[in-house]
């Protein structure tokens, strides 16, 4: 399928000067920006991923946003002098811009101004594949724009129209926000009824009885890639950011035989939306449904430790933060240093991160499969939902359904007959064996 970015990134690039501020301006010049330079390399990603072409970086060194323009009057001059020299198209801002900072800069720079939050959006709109991640993107956007309408009635104009919408001495702005307050309780009224028919599924499930594990990480981690590997599913993998956004279930296999659900999640990032976080609540559910979370690390990354604290962030945000975790290092194929440096990263983001004793740390590669033994056999060992235990079951010989289903979800040991009966010992979860309660010798 041919999405709205794809045809973006094939289509002519937009030419975009990046803009970031370092508010450190009062550490001692020993201390580069490093921060402010990883954060723009970062947005750099995303422009790219929403097709433009980056065509100049720029920081701006305070010790405090400049109310008006967040850089102030001489560095935008400097940027003016870049947008005409460069043929620039727009100038992305690394930080949210307020209202009025950005109609001051549209009006120096004369050219579309945006932030790193209206890029975000844009790129969740172009993503979202299911009618719930749409919703929770447009309720994202309208919120964001609901601050930002003086000055751009024209562009809101669009949003509705028609016979009525104009009383007596009513200003177009005021109109505009008539329509997007009469929206945003629409898409409210519809993700409330998702969400009612997302509660009977995970009521369904609990039934079942089924533990659920969710990976969360940072984007581009590699959750989508450890996710396919582990579930055989076929879910959109690649380098791009924000490659998944609507969750995905499959069933899972641990190594005990045990069925567990495993839900891959939208990966997150530094400087994340706050109504991004708040839009995506009932998608994140999922998260703080989860028996245990699979922590996805990019372990090769130099800023690797940084994405674990931006994890746990959001993951605060949503009260998921107590939810026991294991840390998953992935792309441990890209360390020189082999298994010896997969170890020493290990420990070294335990010891900076680790909430409890009992968060654990893999190595693997969700490429090449490397560690993913271990790691299956840690979530049988982590996994407290549906506990596995050394059980005799008694099952007719000629009962080949009941047979078949101990083989396929427990580990049998030994296989005895007497009289017509089948005796096996098997180690075998709690779900299972409620299910096979009337075979079960006490």
């Amino acid at each position: 399928m041919i999405t709205r970015l794809d045809q973006a990134r094939t289509a002519t690039p937009e030419r975009a000067i990046l803009v970031g501020v370092d508010l450190r301006g009062r550490l001692p010049a020993s201390r580069p920006a490093v921060d402010a330079e990883d954060s723009l390399q970062e947005l750099a990603s995303l422009a790219a991923t929403a097709g433009a072409l980056v065509v100049e970086r720029v920081i701006q060194v305070r010790t405090a946003p400049d109310a008006a323009t967040l850089v102030g009057s001489g560095k935008v001059d400097e940027i003016k002098t870049l947008v005409e020299t460069l043929a620039a198209d727009l100038v992305i801002f690394d930080q949210e811009l307020t209202p009025t900072q950005l109609r001051n800069l549209e009006r120096a720079l004369q050219i579309k101004v945006i932030d790193r939050t209206q890029l975000i959006l844009d790129i969740f709109a172009a993503r979202a594949r299911t009618r719930e991640g749409q919703l929770q993107v447009e309720l994202a956007q309208l919120n964001y724009a609901l601050p930002r309408l003086t000055g751009r009635g024209a562009q809101m104009s669009r949003l509705g129209g028609g016979i009525g919408t104009r009383g007596p001495g009513e200003t177009q702005l005021e109109t505009d926000r008539r329509r997007i307050f009469r929206r945003i309780r629409k898409i409210q009224q519809e993700l409330e009824q998702v969400k009612a028919g997302r509660e009977i599924q995970r009521r369904q499930r609990v039934e079942v009885p089924l533990a659920t594990l969710a990976l969360v990480g940072y984007t581009n981690a590699g959750k989508s890639t450890l996710f396919n590997r582990l579930t055989g599913a076929h879910v959109v993998a690649d380098s791009r950011l924000f490659a998944t956004l609507d969750p995905t279930v499959r069933q899972l296999e641990l190594p005990s035989r045990r069925q567990v659900l495993l839900s891959d999640t939208v990966g997150f990032i530094r400087k994340l939306p706050t109504t991004l976080i708040k839009a995506f609540r009932a998608t994140l559910e999922e998260v703080r449904q989860a028996a245990l979370l699979l922590h996805v690390v990019d372990v090769s990354s130099p800023q690797a430790s940084d994405h674990v604290r931006q994890v746990l962030a959001v993951l605060r945000e949503i009260e998921a933060d107590g939810k026991p975790q294991i840390l998953v290092l992935n792309k441990a194929e890209l360390l020189p240093g082999g298994a010896a440096e997969a170890e020493a990263a290990a420990n070294r983001l335990l010891g900076e991160h680790a909430a409890t004793s009992q968060t654990k740390a893999v190595s693997i590669s969700a490429l090449t499969g490397l560690g993913l033994e271990q790691l299956l056999a840690l979530i049988d060992q982590q996994l407290r939902d549906d506990p596995v235990e050394r059980t005799v079951f008694r099952i007719p010989a000629a009962d080949g359904a009941h047979l078949h289903l101990l083989h396929e979800r427990a580990q049998v040991f030994e296989i005895s007959y007497q009289d017509d009966a089948c005796y096996l010992v098997a180690n075998a979860p709690e779900s299972l064996r409620r299910q096979l309660s009337e075979f079960v010798v006490q």
